[in-house]
């Protein structure tokens, strides 16, 4: 399985016009969302998952809330978010 790490800070054009054609093949599919229990990312992940869902298409959006952010998600969780998502999102609020 290969997995593609995406990184937000400032990315050059050639990485911006990568994950574009990332986004635009998300029409479909279902990302998933780890939410690592810090204050606001529960607001983040609803607006990333409507902006989702209504401009690129995504069918379905899962999420699972770690108990803390210094939890890792364990394998279980891993497994799940790796068998029913195509792409998932591990965010940080404040």
């Amino acid at each position: 399985m290969n997995t593609l790490v995406y990184d937000p800070v400032a990315p050059d054009l050639a990485t911006a016009a990568h994950a574009r054609l990332a986004l635009d093949t998300l029409a479909g599919k279902t990302v998933g969302f780890i939410d690592n229990a810090k204050p606001n990312f529960e607001l983040l992940a609803d607006e990333l998952a409507a902006l989702l869902e209504s401009r690129y298409g995504v069918a379905r959006v899962v999420r699972h809330k770690k108990r803390s952010a210094a939890q890792g998600a364990g394998d279980a969780v891993l497994d799940r978010l790796a068998a029913e998502c195509d792409a998932v999102i591990a965010g940080s609020g404040d």
